[in-house]
């Protein structure tokens, strides 16, 4: 794994290269430019993890330079201002522009170490956090004590010692960007970026410029191939991807280096690649529907993920695991899984896999009333045809919540109605709500008891 790349601008010969000393002696990789052009033209070669920028330079000052940086768009580099002659007008500019922070000489080399490992720390939680602001935090490592997760688990640590590119097969749901992380996570490269990329979300006519970045006159925008530099990417869904963009990357794994789209230099990189999937990728291949090269490439070690199905005796630790998570993090009322529940859980074929599971617990908890979560509440979540009916219908999760909610509670109130023969009393107990209340619900859905009742 490559160490930290930092780049020193600063037209000052000797303070350059007293900062380069000290920054190589901490193990970082270190480029020195002495005045704007040499800055702009390093940057182009490869990106920076972190850029430290004098303010005053023969040729253009370090806060044009800062401003002309911040207006290419894309992620950010980290930037440490560094400056004999601050002022507070000068840090304010260089703060709103997104500089880290700003440095004043003389240097204090002791202060400056420590600005630096703080930004690297900083931009590398930031670039990981890409892709994931809409989901949930994912599990730190896989739950369960089932022989398949824990040879599953073995399988991956051995994998992890060494750099090799995965394939990982699965299900959809099953946890193949989970076990991805977790390689990552136990690998020598855990304290670099991990990029998470959807191949089947990229634009189709963008992605190369997604993923390999490109060049526009002075303007830079880095892809996701240079914002995982030194770390690991993740090409989840790699079956999608556009035949020409196969063709780039098989091209660039064959060299080790690639041109952003626009550029003529080539870019060298250090990236562990972790492609994932859900279809049968031999079988695109024999289909031309995906590169043969490029799969052999790719799938150098095959790692496949078992569907839920397969290890029903983890589904009561995942239960546990989800249903914590959300108290904790969501603010929920804590429910505990009956029995009863959990039996019927173990026996259910969970077609969506871990993710179903996760997304029925959180509806579980959203929906709830008493602590308990029983076998009927989790058949009608389930949203499958409930024992004794025949004109039962499944609830539709992929509606908005409102409308979901609703579904939900009116198949719940039919299965009550129906289990309690009518007894209006029993099904208000059961539901844990006042009987005028229950009148109010029955109009608001549409409910007709004598219907769900056969006339009682």
């Amino acid at each position: 794994m490559s160490a930290p790349y930092i780049l020193v601008v600063d037209d000052e010969r000797d303070i350059r290269e007293l900062v380069r000393d000290i920054l190589v002696d901490e193990g970082y990789e270190v480029h020195l430019a002495a005045n704007g052009e040499e800055a702009r033209k390093m940057r182009r070669m490869r990106r920076p993890n972190l850029i430290l920028l004098d303010v005053w330079m023969p040729d253009i000052d370090g806060i044009s330079l800062l401003r002309e940086w911040s207006e290419e768009g894309g992620p950010d580099i980290p930037v440490i201002m560094i400056s004999g002659h601050g002022t507070v007008e000068t840090a304010v500019e260089a703060t709103r522009l997104g500089a880290y922070d700003f440095v004043e000489k003389p240097l204090s080399l002791a202060k400056l170490l420590l600005v630096v490992a703080r930004a690297l720390d900083a931009d590398r939680l930031q670039r990981e956090n890409i892709g994931l602001r809409r989901k949930a935090q994912p599990l730190a490592e896989p739950v369960g004590g089932s022989e398949i997760m824990r040879e599953l688990c073995e399988r991956v640590q051995r994998i992890a010692r060494h750099n090799a590119w995965v394939l990982i097969s699965g299900e959809a749901g099953s946890g193949k960007e989970l076990f991805a992380r977790y390689l990552h996570a136990s690998s020598a490269r855990a304290d670099a970026p991990f990029i998470d990329v959807s191949v089947a979300s990229m634009a189709s006519t963008h992605s190369a410029v997604e993923l390999f970045g490109s060049e526009e006159g002075s303007s830079i925008y880095y892809g996701y191939l240079e914002q995982a530099n030194g770390g690991t990417l993740f090409l989840s869904e790699i079956s999608d991807m556009a035949p020409e963009v196969q063709a780039k990357l098989f091209s660039i794994l064959e060299n080790k280096s690639f041109l952003r789209v626009g550029g003529v230099e080539p870019v060298a990189f250090d990236v562990r690649i972790i492609a994932a999937t859900h279809r049968d990728l031999k079988q695109y291949v024999v289909e031309g529907q995906f590169r043969e090269d490029l799969y052999y490439h790719l799938n150098v070690v095959p790692l496949h993920i078992p569907p839920l199905r397969e290890h029903a005796e983890d589904v009561t630790a995942l239960l546990d695991y989800y249903a914590e998570q959300f108290a904790q993090r969501e603010h929920l009322v804590r429910r505990r899984f009956t029995e009863s529940a959990i039996i019927r859980l173990m026996h259910y074929a969970w077609p969506g896999n871990v993710r179903e599971l996760k997304n029925l617990v959180q509806r579980l908890m959203i929906f709830g009333g008493d602590n308990e979560i029983g076998a009927d509440e989790v058949e009608a979540a389930l949203g499958v045809p409930l024992k004794n009916t025949s004109n039962q219908h499944p609830v539709e999760f992929d509606l908005p919540l409102r409308g979901a909610r609703q579904q939900f509670e009116k198949a719940y109130f039919e299965y009550q109605l129906r289990e309690n023969r009518g007894n209006l009393g029993q099904v208000a107990r059961k539901a844990g709500i006042e009987r005028t209340h229950l009148y109010r619900k029955f109009r608001a859905l549409g409910i007709d008891k004598k219907k769900e009742t056969g006339g009682k």
